[in-house]
Parts: C-alpha cells; sequence; structure tokens
C-alpha cells in the first residue's frame, strides 16, 4: 500500500493531467484496485485498452455515419496530443481516402501526430507493399492497419507479419449484414459488399500472421446506439487468442463495458471524442466504478 501511495504521488508529479478532481478519483480507484487486487479484464488478463481513432482525409480529421457524410472535426497532431492528455490508450490514425483513391498513406500525417503524442501509433490506409509499410514506420507509426488491400491480397498480410512482425500487424475487418442478418465484410470504406462471413475472413487473416483485428461493424458506425456485440463475440470467437478492437457505435462507457464482456481486448473511440460528448478520462473513471480494470 505504501509503494502505491508512492507511486499517485510520482504520476501526479509527472502527469499534472491526473492532479485535478477526475484524476484524484481514477488514482483512488486504481489504488483501492490495486489494494484488493481486483477489477475485470479481459479474456487474456490484461486491462482493457481505449483508442481514440482519427480518420484523415486531406490532412483533417473527419468523422461520419456509416462510413458516409464526413464533416471536419479538426487537425490530427491536435487531437492526438489532446486525447494523450485525457489518457487514451493507443491512437489509430485512418487515412481513408488512400485506399479508394489509390495513392499511399500521407506520411506527414504520421509524422505530425507522432511529434504531438508519445502514444502507440497504429496507421491504416493506402498500404499496399512492404515499401508502404516501411515509410509508415519511419514516419513513426508502431503498426499498420490493412483493410481491403488485405483482403484482395491476402499475401501482404503473411509478408508484413513476416518482415516487421505480428505485433505490427493490424488487419481491419469492416462489416456490414444484409437482409439475412449475416455478418459479410465489406470493402472500399464500405462501398463494395461481398459475399465473405466476417468470421471466415478473420479466422484466414490470423492464419497468415495478423496479430490484431480492428473490428468495425459499418451498421452501428457513427450511430452511438452500441457496438454491434454478437458481431464482437463472433470476431472474438474467430480470433482465437488474437486481440479484437470494437469499432462502431459508441455512446456511453457502458458500450465499452459491453464490448469487453463480449470479449473485445480494446474499444474504439471517435466521434463521440472529437466533438466533446465523451472524454476518455471520464470513460475510465466510469469503467473502473464498474468494477474494470483500466490503464493508468
Amino acid at each position: 500500500v505504501a509503494s502505491l501511495e508512492r507511486g499517485k504521488v510520482l504520476l501526479c508529479q509527472f502527469h499534472p493531467e491526473l492532479s485535478g478532481a477526475a484524476g484524484e478519483a481514477l488514482l483512488g480507484r486504481w489504488l483501492e484496485a490495486g489494494r484488493a487486487d481486483s477489477g475485470a479484464v479481459n479474456a487474456s488478463g490484461v486491462a482493457p485498452r481505449i483508442v481514440a481513432c482519427l480518420d484523415v482525409s486531406g490532412g483533417r480529421t473527419v468523422k461520419g455515419t456509416r462510413f458516409a457524410g464526413m464533416e471536419d472535426r479538426g487537425d490530427p497532431a491536435e487531437l492526438a496530443a489532446r486525447y494523450q492528455a485525457d489518457g487514451a490508450d493507443e491512437l489509430v490514425v485512418l487515412d481513408i481516402g488512400a485506399g479508394t483513391g489509390n495513392r499511399p498513406h500521407d506520411a506527414g500525417v504520421i509524422r505530425a501526430v507522432r511529434a504531438a503524442a508519445g502514444l502507440p501509433l497504429c496507421a491504416g490506409g493506402g498500404i499496399r507493399s512492404l515499401a508502404d509499410a516501411e515509410a509508415l514506420f519511419l514516419a513513426g507509426a508502431d503498426k499498420l492497419s490493412i483493410n481491403s488491400r488485405a483482403f484482395r491480397e491476402p499475401a501482404l498480410v503473411r509478408d508484413i507479419a513476416a518482415e516487421f512482425g505480428s505485433q505490427a500487424c493490424v488487419v481491419a475487418v469492416d462489416a456490414a449484414r444484409g437482409p439475412d442478418g449475416v455478418a459479410r465484410v465489406v470493402l472500399d470504406a464500405g462501398a463494395t459488399m461481398t459475399g465473405e462471413q466476417a468470421s471466415t475472413w478473420i479466422r484466414e487473416a490470423v492464419g497468415l500472421g495478423a496479430g490484431e483485428i480492428l473490428l468495425t461493424g459499418k451498421d452501428r458506425d457513427g450511430t452511438r446506439s452500441g457496438y454491434d456485440l454478437d458481431l464482437v463475440r463472433e470476431a472474438v470467437d474467430a480470433a482465437g487468442t488474437v486481440p479484437v478492437v470494437a469499432s462502431g457505435g459508441a455512446g456511453c462507457p457502458g458500450d465499452m463495458a459491453e464490448a469487453f464482456s463480449a470479449g473485445a481486448g480494446a474499444a474504439l473511440l471517435a466521434g463521440t471524442l472529437h466533438d466533446g460528448s465523451l472524454g476518455i478520462g471520464m470513460v475510465k473513471e466510469e469503467l473502473a466504478r464498474m468494477g474494470w480494470r483500466v490503464r493508468i
């Protein structure tokens, strides 16, 4: 207990943002969790992550609903710095126009975000080769997310995992439900519906070397109606020991808690952060109140 109290003091010294009322409450709950060695964790035995996502187009952060109606939400580097200060565990930066526009990811955005924030950083969009992957690593990315190109050229997943390690290879899977209720893979920012069940492709991607699955339910994206929990469960079952990041539909901390209960190793937030509806510090405080162990 004495060590935990000392750690609390040191944290506030090096992270002034934790010295306010919200930070004090969060640290207090963390301290109690440390004393009791309690708090829910995910299936791998570690505390789940809160991931802040920046969809980027033309150098600006944008957000829409169900992959459409994109509106400007601000400068990516400024938002990254804000989310780091608020307690985000990771950042994802997706250049949403790179894949459909047949151009490389804007590495300049990654450099700017890396200069503004020291969090683990995943970059996605426009990755077609090992050279594209290397350029983003050199710009400051820690791991890469491949989506439509991975589905069409599965060998790229295997090559990136072999060259840079599975921990750096994230396969993003966008899924939508058809009239029969089955979740199938959609490509090209949701414009192309395939006949492949999401769970089948996830299982294949893991076999190719993917170290993480970034799962987005298109039907819920931007709606703030909660994650598609059945989809999350299907993905977790297909991925096995590989972590699944739940994306698409978060509107409140309870939605994230439900995703973690369904097996997700992380929950992704975007629009609710950009407009200030949710703050990561507040989300972590609520999750801790619900009994989830959160990362400091």
